[in-house]
């Protein structure tokens, strides 16, 4: 069994180990996700869809896909061995994960534009002098004598970038709960709000969305409670305030009168 989950990409920072060594991660914002389909014996292979982000407005085929769950802006599907116990409308989130998987990760890589070879190849170009004149960058010869073609696959210029890049063996440092983070050691391909794909061995944890309204509910209650006591110390301090400042003018006349 598998656990995946989507996000994107926030920023690069660093992350100090109990060991005191620095180390370079990625931040990504990750989940909650939800189950909007299972795939089983009918579709002929077993996958699950889930959902992710939210989006204001849906193609009326999607609406209907998605009828009776939330407007996602990301749909993604992923190749399971088995789909037990994982029903549509299900969510998770970074509690199924935990410091120290070893992640694959898979996102859309920076586009550069139309790139010679140079960049594009890591070819070192032509001498600089001897006769090759404004020929430091170029490819050089790239026909067969006997073919009298280029073949296929001949490293040339054109676009750069833009294609999926999947890195694999990356190390979760740390998951942060509280704010769906995920801190992964090293590089992430993409820019910045890039969808990434997280995968990982391992079984996703579900969780009841009742449990999670209930405890955003008692944190507001808790807020509310602190800030009432808070008002109600700074009312007292003030009548406190105001008091003292009576009595320092009453004794002042009084000293005048005598």
């Amino acid at each position: 069994m598998a656990k995946f989950i989507l996000g994107v990409k926030l920023n690069m920072t660093q992350k100090f180990l109990e060991n005191g060594l620095v180390v370079p991660v990625t931040v990504v914002k990750a989940g909650p996700c939800t189950v909007t389909q299972v795939k089983g014996k009918k579709d002929g292979y077993q996958a699950v869809q889930i959902g992710f982000g939210q989006k204001s407005k849906l193609s009326k085929s999607l609406q209907g896909h998605l009828k009776g769950l939330s407007n996602f802006r990301y749909v993604r599907e992923f190749r399971v061995t088995s789909t037990d116990n994982i029903k549509r409308g299900q969510i998770f989130d970074v509690t199924s994960f935990k410091p120290g998987d070893k992640l694959k990760v898979a996102a859309i890589a920076k586009g550069k534009g139309f790139q010679g070879v140079v960049r594009r190849h890591g070819f070192h170009g032509s001498p600089a002098t001897h006769g090759h004149k404004d020929q430091l960058r170029m490819p050089g010869s790239i026909g067969a004598t006997d073919a009298a073609r280029v073949f296929k696959g001949t490293r040339m210029a054109g676009r750069m970038g833009g294609q999926k890049v999947t890195l694999s063996n990356l190390e979760l440092i740390e998951a942060d709960e509280k704010n769906h983070l995920l801190y992964i050691k090293g590089a992430v391909a993409g820019a910045r709000n890039t969808l990434v794909s997280i995968i990982t061995d391992g079984d996703l944890q579900f969780i009841d969305p009742a449990n999670t309204e209930a405890k955003l509910e008692d944190k507001k209650e808790i807020k509310n409670t602190d800030e009432d006591e808070k008002d109600a110390k700074q009312s007292v301090e003030k009548t406190e305030k105001v008091s003292e400042e009576n009595k320092e003018e009453k004794d002042k006349k009084e000293e005048q009168t005598k």
